[in-house]
């Protein structure tokens, strides 16, 4: 036990894993796209480590990968921090045990979506350097035959998504690169589910496949998850369905 919190308090960010533990994998990547390079001490590599997984689960980690600490203090496991990181308190974190810098030099980078891009560099206690005046030329400027055409293509998608989503009984769009993605299929998986994932970015008309999920209500467009024909939600509204207990209810009739 000893050995583990040496080892938590030697980094700002430490996880203990399994390298064949995919929510472990998840709980890494979601580390990294935060900014943080944690340190990672992967137990089934480890000479003694049957020992420290003995001393987590000792400590009250149950399960005990992936085990996080931050600042030399335990976390939790994947569902205390992918709830941290869906009220922001995560980040808040990392940033408080200085393991992860959003300030350098007096600037502060404003991390955007990549579907609204850069927006600039913000000075501290300063503005935004975005130039406002350019916003107008954003949006085209469309006949109405060129308006009508628009509508008709984004209805289509919005069949597209709704005829997956009726057709199959879980289903998941998703893109290849998102880690909270990833966090969610794993999940089902665990439940014993093995949802339809449609994965977005590899298809040449994703991008208005995720139009249309916006439409239709998705707050973020991907994980964007149907069970029995109807939108759940995303990410948050399926963690928040899992840890009422209501998520597994509801996939009773699809598991395997």
């Amino acid at each position: 036990m000893d050995q583990v919190r040496d080892l938590a308090s030697k980094n700002a960010a430490v996880i203990f894993t399994k390298s064949s533990c995919c929510m472990c994998h998840s709980i890494k990547t979601l580390f990294y796209e935060l900014g943080a390079s944690p340190a990672i001490h992967e137990l089934d590599r480890e000479a003694n480590g049957r020992e420290m997984e003995w001393a987590l689960r000792g400590l009250g980690c149950n399960p005990t990968v992936p085990a996080v600490f931050i600042g030399g203090k335990w976390v939790g496991s994947a569902k205390d921090v992918l709830s941290l990181h869906l009220d922001g308190s995560l980040k808040q974190m990392l940033m408080e045990a200085k393991a992860i810098w959003l300030e350098c030099s007096g600037i502060i980078y404003n991390r955007v979506s990549h579907d609204r891009g850069l927006e600039g560099i913000m000075q501290v206690g300063g503005r935004s350097t975005k130039n406002r005046s350019t916003e107008s030329n954003l949006v085209p400027n469309l006949s109405t035959k060129g308006f009508k055409e628009g509508l008709i293509r984004s209805d289509n998608y919005m069949d597209k998504v709704m005829g997956l989503a009726s057709e199959n009984g879980v289903v998941i769009f998703s893109k290849s690169s998102c880690c909270l993605c990833y966090a969610v299929k794993i999940l089902f998986q665990e439940i014993g589910v093995d949802p339809l994932v449609y994965e977005i970015d590899q298809d040449p008309e994703g991008r208005e496949m995720e139009k249309a999920l916006t439409r239709l209500g998705c707050n973020a467009p991907v994980p964007a998850v149907f069970i029995g024909g109807k939108l759940m939600g995303s990410t948050n509204e399926v963690m928040s369905l899992h840890l009422s207990g209501s998520l597994i209810q509801m996939l009773k009739p699809y598991k395997n």
